[in-house]
C-alpha cells in the first residue's frame, strides 16, 4: 500500500488461508448482524460503528503481511470489542468487561515486547522477509529470537484461550450480549490463525531450533485446554457458561491438530475451525432466545414454566448441541474424525484419541443435562412465561437457522471443502510461494 516496495511498506497478502478466514468472518458477521438488528442494536449507542470496526480489525489481522501491523489490527478489533462487550450495560457485564480489558492490555504489552525483540535481531517485521532472515540470525542473538518467538506464542495463546491463559473467556463470553458473543466466536480463531501463520511461515521448519518451539508447548497445553473446557461444560450452571466452556474445549481440539504442524493435521484443523466457529455462533444466539423468554430464570439450569416457542428453540438447540459435541452426522463428527485420522500415527496418538473421545462423551452428558432441564423437565412446571419483546420473532430464528444450515452444508460438501483445505495446507507448508509473491524471486535484500 502507498506504492512502497516490500518489505518497507504496509503489505496486505491474500492466500488461500486468508481467503478462507475472510469468507468465514463475512458469513458469521452477516448472520449475527441480522440477529442484532431485531432490537439488540438499539440497547446501546454506537453498536453499528463498533461492529464494523470489529470486522475491520478481524479482516485486517487475516490479511496483513507485517508483524507490527498484526499488532495494530489486534488493537483495532480489541478496542471495538471493549465497547461491544458492555453494550446494554449491567453490573456483571461491566465486571467481565474490566477483566477482559485488563487481560488484553497485558497481552498487548507482551506483544510489543516480542515485536521489539524480533526486530532487534532481524531488522524487519515483514513476515515474508522475516522468513528469510530468521534462519540467518547470528548464534549470539538466537536467545533473543527464541524469547520473542515464545512471547508471541503466549500472546496468541491468550487470544486463543489456551491454558494457562484461558480463564478470561468463560466469564467474558457468558456475560457479553448474545450477538457480540456470537461474533466473538471468530476472535479465538484470530489467535489460532496467528499461530498457524507465524509458525509455518516465519518460524517453520527452515527456522532451525526456533521452529520446533511451538509444537513442544502447543500440543500439551491444547490437551489440557480440551479437558478443562469439557469439564467446565459438565459443571456449568447456565446455558451461556456451558457454551463458553465448549468454546474453550473446541479450541483445545483445534490446537492439538495445529500443534502437529503436518499438512494432513493442518487440513483437519482448518475443517474443524470452520465448524466450531459456526456452531459456537449459533449456540450463543440460541442462548439469547432462551434468556429473553424465561424472565428472571434467564438461561440458568433451573426449572421454570414453559415459554413461548419452546419447542422450536429446543429443536435448534438439539441440532446445535449435536454439532458442538461432535456427534454424527454433522460436521463436528467429521472434523474430529479427520483430526483423529491425521494424528493416529503420531507419538501422542494414544493421548489425543483417548482425550478427544472421552471429553466428547463428557460434552454430550453436559449438553444433555442442560437441554433436559431447560426444555424437558421444565414442562412439568405449570404456566407459560411471556417473551420479552424486542421486535419480530422471525429474524432471530432465520439467523440461527442459517448458521445451522451452514453446518449442514459443511457436512454435505465436506469432500470439496476438504480438497480446498488440503491445498491450503500444502500452500502453508511450502512458504516459498508466499515469499515470492511479497518480495519477488529471492526477495529484496
Amino acid at each position: 500500500m502507498g506504492n512502497w516496495p516490500a518489505p518497507f511498506g504496509i503489505v496486505l497478502v491474500l492466500d488461500r488461508l486468508a481467503a478462507l478466514m475472510l469468507v468465514l468472518t463475512a458469513v458469521l458477521g452477516l448472520f449475527v448482524l441480522l440477529y442484532a438488528i431485531n432490537g439488540w442494536d438499539k440497547r446501546g449507542r454506537h453498536f453499528h460503528p463498533l461492529f464494523q470496526f470489529q470486522l475491520l480489525g478481524i479482516n485486517g489481522a487475516f490479511l496483513t503481511g507485517d508483524l507490527f501491523n498484526l499488532f495494530v489490527f489486534f488493537e483495532i478489533l480489541l478496542i471495538a470489542s471493549y465497547g461491544l462487550m458492555v453494550h446494554g450495560g449491567g453490573a456483571l457485564r461491566v465486571r467481565a468487561g474490566v477483566q477482559y480489558v485488563v487481560m488484553n492490555l497485558v497481552g498487548s504489552s507482551v506483544f510489543l515486547i516480542a515485536v521489539g525483540l524480533i526486530y532487534s535481531v532481524t531488522g524487519t517485521l515483514n513476515m515474508a522477509d522475516l522468513a528469510l532472515r530468521v534462519p540467518e540470525v547470528a548464534a549470539g542473538d538466537r536467545a533473543l529470537l527464541h524469547t520473542g518467538a515464545l512471547l508471541l506464542l503466549l500472546v496468541f495463546a491468550v487470544k486463543a484461550a489456551l491454558v494457562p491463559v484461558q480463564f478470561w473467556l468463560p466469564g467474558t463470553y457468558a456475560n457479553a450480549p448474545a450477538p457480540v458473543a456470537a461474533l466473538f466466536a471468530i476472535m479465538t480463531k484470530v489467535g489460532a490463525y496467528s499461530i498457524i501463520r507465524m509458525y509455518t511461515l516465519v518460524f517453520g521448519d527452515g527456522a532451525g531450533e526456533v521452529g520446533a518451539l511451538a509444537g513442544e508447548w502447543l500440543v500439551p497445553a491444547a490437551l489440557v485446554t480440551l479437558v478443562l473446557g469439557m469439564l467446565g461444560v459438565l459443571a456449568a450452571r447456565s446455558l451461556g457458561q456451558m457454551v463458553s466452556f465448549a468454546v474453550v474445549g473446541s479450541m483445545g481440539t483445534l490446537l492439538v491438530a495445529v500443534g502437529m504442524f503436518s499438512p494432513k493435521a493442518m487440513s483437519a484443523a482448518l475443517y474443524y475451525l470452520l465448524h466450531s466457529t459456526l456452531a459456537a455462533g449459533a449456540l450463543f444466539l440460541i442462548v439469547d432466545l432462551v434468556t429473553q423468554r424465561r424472565g428472571k430464570h434467564a438461561d440458568t439450569f433451573s426449572l421454570a414454566p414453559r415459554f413461548i416457542h419452546g419447542g422450536l428453540i429446543a429443536g435448534v438447540f438439539f441440532v446445535g448441541a449435536i454439532a458442538m459435541t461432535g456427534m454424527p452426522p454433522l460436521s463436528g463428527f467429521l472434523g474430529k474424525l479427520l483430526i483423529l485420522d491425521a494424528i493416529r500415527d503420531g507419538a501422542v496418538a494414544v493421548w489425543v484419541w483417548g482425550l478427544v473421545l472421552s471429553t466428547s462423551l463428557i460434552a454430550i452428558i453436559g449438553f444433555a443435562r442442560g437441554g433436559s432441564t431447560l426444555f424437558w423437565k421444565s414442562t412439568s412446571v405449570e404456566g407459560v412465561l411471556p417473551a420479552e419483546r424486542r421486535g419480530g420473532d422471525a429474524l432471530p430464528f432465520v439467523s440461527v437457522g442459517m448458521l445451522l444450515g451452514m453446518l449442514v452444508l459443511l457436512t454435505v460438501f465436506a469432500g470439496p471443502v476438504t480438497v480446498y483445505l488440503e491445498e491450503t495446507s500444502m500452500q502453508l507448508f511450502a512458504p516459498s510461494g508466499y515469499i515470492n509473491a511479497v518480495l519477488g524471486s529471492g526477495g529484496m535484500r
